[in-house]
């Protein structure tokens, strides 16, 4: 069985962007607390997992977080562009990561050396994969004619030609079931989550909006 690949990355980036609004071009200190509230229930186990990606302590990994939404109840009120809140967020979670190893000492007291790709690393591509993944279990949920055009072309592989072939249907009877699916699926996906975007066009952040989603809530 092939991996979702190019046609459910679309499906995913074609997900409407919306940005993360706080009612103001600028988030200004008397909505802090408001703000840090929803990242904390929001974006708490995202944020978490990014740290526990980078951290291998349990313990380590909840102070850091502890220490990350310190640094963003002190320092939120300085961001001047909502659109950037999550950029800004997993930054200075970034830098807080970086803090933590230069803080600690190996037995011998000389600091430990901060790996590269925990200074510079971006979650990014984490966070498309994942959000990729959610898309099969998806899939199985819709009506049985979509799902299994869907199956068939965007998890399996199937050109719609061999769609056709294989559901014995005529070739514009294949395009309109994958068409049909699609839109389905992408609005299954939208009722589940706000995804945001980059300029590229890459997911860069998820936030769950359905309290039982069977896809993304696993």
């Amino acid at each position: 069985m092939k991996k979702p690949g190019g046609r459910c990355r679309k499906i995913a980036h074609g997900a409407a962007f919306s940005s993360y609004q706080t009612g103001g071009s600028k988030i200004m200190s008397a909505e802090s607390f408001d703000v840090v509230t929803r990242l904390w229930e929001e974006s708490r186990n995202r944020i978490k997992n990014f740290i526990g990606r980078r951290i291998g302590n349990e313990a380590d990994v909840e102070d850091v977080l502890q220490n990350v939404f310190i640094k963003i109840h002190r320092h939120i009120a300085e961001l001047n562009d909502p659109e950037k809140l999550y950029p800004w967020v997993f930054q200075t979670t970034r830098n807080a990561i970086v803090d933590f190893y230069r803080e600690r000492k190996d037995p011998a007291g000389t600091e430990n050396i901060i790996p590269d790709e925990i200074a510079a690393a971006a979650d990014e591509k984490d966070i498309e994969e994942e959000v990729i993944a959610w898309l099969e279990p998806m899939i199985r949920e819709l009506p049985e004619s979509y799902r299994d055009a869907l199956l068939l072309t965007d998890i399996e592989g199937f050109t719609q030609k061999e769609l056709s072939e294989k559901l014995d249907i005529s070739l514009s009877g294949a395009k309109s079931r994958v068409q049909r699916g699609r839109k389905q699926l992408k609005e299954a996906l939208l009722n589940c989550c706000h995804l945001e975007f980059d300029r590229a066009g890459k997911i860069v952040e998820y936030r769950q909006k359905a309290e039982h989603c069977s896809a993304c809530s696993k």
